[in-house]
């Protein structure tokens, strides 16, 4: 998964590209809000054949999920596997009633628990591109209650709603009891602030997961739209993405789809009591199945590459890319990868959503959910636009061996991400920057160069190094494609008789765009 030509320059240029910025383009509904290049590329994937290769895993993959279950006394699990925006693989084992002997099913409706948070966020992010409401908002604003708050420290921030979405509002982390209050009316969550929250932690301070804050997004969601939480999430949400199969009551759904919740216990399954829906359904009600939820996992895919391409309901991309960005970064240097080999990884809680990032510098967006009688999980790599999900009728159960399913994805199927194009400048700049550095004395004259440029290091002492490592280089043989790292940054080789020449420059922000920075190393060639 590491670009082969960046390893060997990594310690040269590593400063120089950690410390660049990114860009972003975006494509607002009509009217249009702003300009954009016409000019832009956006990665693909190239001779893609993902769904086709996730397809062969069907009945390795059912093989391994029925063992899992077996394993860990679990009743049913429904799982599936989305590219793009299609469920190309998708199974069941077990049973979602074991009185009835009701097998699994990927149209079987689960309990998803706290994977509901992110369709609270979503909400949220609705309600604030419509201007109806924003993040930096205190809470107090939408929940008059709040204004009893006892805060921990004098310099405490007051509590907004991003607080809330980042789970940094200071509240303590409560599994196992928030789960217990899903039930409860909207009146409980209002005396309870009216009471007093405790505190863990001060505001703005530390991610610590509270269910408590999601409960109060949903009651915010009601006093901003006017409606009732579920009555809006299916309206602005489940509706548009075509989810017709996803509910908040267990009585609202049909008796032959809905998976029964157990917990193991004594060597035998005992029944979990099924809780109503209520004020904290906004932190874990939703009720779904593997075919429903597929949609809604393929509308976050949506979000990427970023591109010239009209917008779809029921949030724009820039939103849903917002959701997945991460707050308050933690890094476990102690982490392992899918192969159980060391591998760090940085993480931090986005709006409803778990980004994560390893020192394979792969990035996946996630997140769990468990309640009495059920566990569940969803996956999705942005960079490969594939999802994964799955449900189970376990009380606080992981549903899947996940590294395993990992590995069998990158390692078996050799799965790759998509490829930045090379941008129209970028391209010219390289061209123009291969013909000058070979140039001799003559080299680096070029109209092409920033102000920068020669004032960072004079012509004479760059013109020496150049002709230092070309010599070392020997006959130039090939001048590569550049591989680009963004719109305005790349690397190429000048490929010699005794080695190369690897070349990184980057351009400047001006409209016509200078190099502002080049940097080359002699790379000796290895021996056969």
């Amino acid at each position: 998964m590491k670009n082969s030509l960046f390893v060997p320059l990594v310690l040269l240029f590593l400063i120089s590209a950690c410390n660049a910025p990114t860009k972003e383009a975006q494509v607002p509904d009509s009217p249009i809000e702003h300009a954009f290049s016409l000019d832009y590329k956006k990665p693909d994937f190239i001779n893609d054949q993902r769904a086709e290769k996730i397809k062969t895993l069907a009945e390795k993959l059912q093989v391994i999920m029925d063992e899992y279950a077996k394993e860990n006394h679990i009743p049913g699990i429904a799982y599936g596997i989305v590219v793009d925006d299609e469920l190309v693989l998708s199974s069941a084992v077990g049973f979602l009633d074991l009185e009835k002997q009701q097998p699994a099913s990927t149209s079987a409706a689960f309990r998803i628990a706290s994977m509901t948070k992110s369709f609270t966020a979503m909400a949220i992010l609705k309600l604030r591109d419509e201007g109806k409401l924003n993040l930096n908002d205190p809470v107090v604003m939408y929940i008059p209650e709040m204004d009893q708050t006892t805060y921990l420290t004098q310099d405490a921030p007051e509590i907004d709603i991003e607080n809330l979405l980042t789970m940094t509002a200071g509240f303590p982390e409560d599994n196992p009891w928030g789960d217990r209050q899903l039930d409860e009316p909207n009146q409980m969550l209002l005396d309870l602030i009216q009471n007093g929250i405790s505190f863990s932690n001060v505001p703005s301070y530390q991610y610590e997961y509270s269910n408590t804050g999601y409960a109060m997004l949903g009651y915010i969601v009601s006093q901003v739209s006017g409606k009732p939480y579920q009555q809006y999430i299916q309206e602005e949400i489940l509706a548009p993405l075509g989810m017709t199969h996803t509910y908040w009551e267990i009585d609202d759904v049909p008796s032959d789809q809905l998976a029964i919740g157990y917990r193991w216990e004594d060597e035998e399954w005992k029944l979990e009591p099924m809780l109503h829906d209520g004020a904290f359904g906004s932190m874990g009600g939703l009720i779904t199945s593997i075919e429903d939820f597929s949609k809604y996992v393929s509308f976050h895919l949506s979000a990427w590459p970023p591109r010239n391409e009209n917008e779809r309901e029921p949030l724009k991309r820039s939103s849903l890319r917002e959701m997945q960005t991460p707050q308050f970064p933690r890094l476990n240097s102690n982490a392992k990868n899918y192969n159980g080999e060391p591998c760090a990884i940085v993480s931090g809680y986005g709006f409803g959503l778990g980004i994560y990032q390893n020192c394979d510098h792969q990035k996946w967006v996630s997140h769990g959910g468990a309640l009495p009688g059920f566990g569940s999980n969803y996956v999705f790599y942005p960079e490969y636009g594939i999802g994964i999900m799955a449900f189970c009728n376990l009380t606080y159960t992981t549903p899947w061996p996940l590294q395993k399913i990992q590995q069998m994805l990158f390692d078996e199927l050799e799965l790759s991400p998509r490829v930045l194009p090379v941008s129209s400048i970028l391209a010219t700049r390289k061209t123009q920057v291969a013909e000058t550095f070979q140039q001799g004395e003559d080299a680096l004259k070029a109209d092409i160069f920033a102000e920068n440029f020669f004032l960072d290091e004079n012509r004479e002492h760059r013109v020496s190094e150049i002709s230092n490592a070309l010599d070392k280089a020997g006959k130039i043989l090939e001048v590569t494609e550049i591989e680009p790292q963004n719109q305005l940054r790349g690397i190429f080789r000048l490929k010699g008789e005794n080695g190369d020449v690897a070349i990184l420059f980057t351009l400047t922000p001006e409209n016509d765009p200078k190099v502002q920075q080049l940097l080359f190393a002699f790379i000796e060639k290895e021996e056969d």
